[in-house]
């Protein structure tokens, strides 16, 4: 009976600890990766936390005094726990190495304090009393909390502006999974010191990125220790490790990032994910002053002189426009404007161009920031228009240009559009010959 007893006793206390030493009735807060975010982290007020492990005699032995110390500082400050046994991942991100370990998370909360006053109630009260008025001090003073805002790699801190996003298990789907924009996400410890070293570089890079993509491409930051369902749905192992979540794929298909760690790199590749959502650009007939605005006021352009339908017939003319297009994809990185005109449609911006002496069709580049333009004296196909469009891309190669004074560019006159249908027939005037006598002199 009495070895039943036992049995039972050490069950029981197995139980117990298994749990935890605090309950919903006690004024400590029991802490976990699922709310130390929520709770602490994203906190302005000041918090005390017991890291412990249930089978240690010290810990257990402190737990009354930590439930009256709860009780003393409630209203004032919050006093939690967390079982650094059961939940490795918190213990681990501050460095906590032995039990029972108390950490001040006072302003800063990405660099909590050691506690290394006396475990007695008094002396904890007392500490605690002191730090909540150094808090005050330094909110009147201005200083910034790092608390909670914590993106991009690891540590905390850093001046400026964070263009990095915060994800969490909460919010992953709607911002990432359901957007319509190209996400690259960085999976970190905060305790890692690898993701330390590349926070400001994941920073300066997103800030980089959403200037040169409008916002198309987002760079997002996990702490992997906190927010552990994501983790372990993308099946991270390591940190950092950077995931690509592309446009159309998302939830699907995620790819592991496979460029450099610098800033330079980690740009570089976004844009590649950015152009290959591009859109490519219309091509449009210059038919007024709107079109020519929006074509060549901001951008280098690219005008096509299309020969007259009587000469090409619609099916030429749309071949045409079909090639123009297609060039415009396959160069849709550089942003140029792209339209067209039919022959004489124009005639000064043709003589000013020099168009028209070799005939139709013809291309010319306009760029009128620079007050310069180029002309294509090749072959009018895809083949003929790449060294041409090769040149204007990368700025190596031969091509001659020609001074285009701004104040000479004449104003597009508005003039109907090509309805899509052949040329309508000449019409043929009669002429009464009755009278006329071929063997007259001329």
């Amino acid at each position: 009976m009495k070895m039943l007893l036992k049995l039972t006793g050490v069950l029981l206390l197995h139980v117990t600890l298994s749990y935890g030493f605090y309950g919903p009735n006690d004024d400590v807060v029991e802490l976990t990766p699922s709310n130390f975010q929520s709770k602490v982290v994203d906190s302005d007020e000041l918090w005390i936390i017991e890291f412990y492990a249930p089978w240690c005699g010290h810990c257990q032995r402190l737990t009354e005094t930590w439930k009256a110390v709860a009780s003393n500082l409630k209203g004032a400050c919050n006093v939690g726990a967390v079982n650094a046994d059961e939940h490795k991942s918190l213990g681990g991100r501050y460095g906590v190495q032995g039990f029972p370990t108390i950490k001040i998370f006072g302003y800063d909360k990405e660099s909590p304090k050691d506690y290394q006053g006396a475990r007695s109630e008094d002396a904890i009260v007392d500490n605690a009393m002191n730090e909540i008025r150094q808090m005050m001090k330094d909110r009147k003073a201005g200083k910034k909390s790092g608390g909670g805002s914590r993106s991009g790699g690891g540590g905390g801190g850093g001046s400026g502006s964070n263009d990095v996003v915060t994800l969490t298990d909460a919010n992953f789907k709607e911002l990432v999974l359901d957007s319509k924009e190209t996400w690259l996400v960085e999976f970190f410890a905060p305790w890692c010191g690898h993701c330390k070293n590349l926070e400001p570089v994941w920073r300066s890079a997103a800030t980089d990125i959403k200037e040169k993509t409008d916002g198309g491409v987002k760079l997002g930051a996990l702490d992997a220790t906190v927010h552990q369902a994501m983790a372990s749905k993308y099946g991270i192992r390591g940190f950092p490790t950077i995931k690509v979540f592309r446009q159309g794929f998302k939830d699907d298909a995620p790819i592991d990032y496979e460029g450099g760690r610098d800033a330079s790199s980690i740009v570089n590749k976004a844009m590649e994910y950015f152009d290959e959502n591009l859109e490519p650009p219309s091509v449009d007939e210059l038919i007024n002053q709107e079109v020519w605005e929006e074509k060549c006021a901001k951008q280098l352009c690219i005008i096509s002189v299309l020969p007259d339908l009587m000469d090409s017939g619609k099916d030429g003319r749309n071949e045409y426009i079909d090639l123009l297009k297609s060039l415009g994809e396959k160069y849709k990185k550089q942003k140029w404007g792209w339209a067209w005109i039919p022959a004489l449609a124009l005639p000064e911006l043709e003589k000013i161009v020099g168009v028209g002496g070799a005939g139709y069709p013809a291309i010319v580049a306009i760029n009128v920031r620079k007050e310069v333009y180029a002309s294509h004296a090749g072959a009018f196909s895809e083949e003929g228009l790449k060294p041409f469009l090769g040149v204007l891309t990368y700025g190596r190669g031969r091509m001659n240009t020609y001074p285009l004074p701004a104040d000479k560019v004449p104003e597009i006159k508005t003039r109907d559009p090509w309805d899509g249908e052949e040329a309508p027939p000449i019409e043929e005037e009669d002429v009464d010959l009755s009278d006329f006598k071929w063997d007259d002199e001329l």
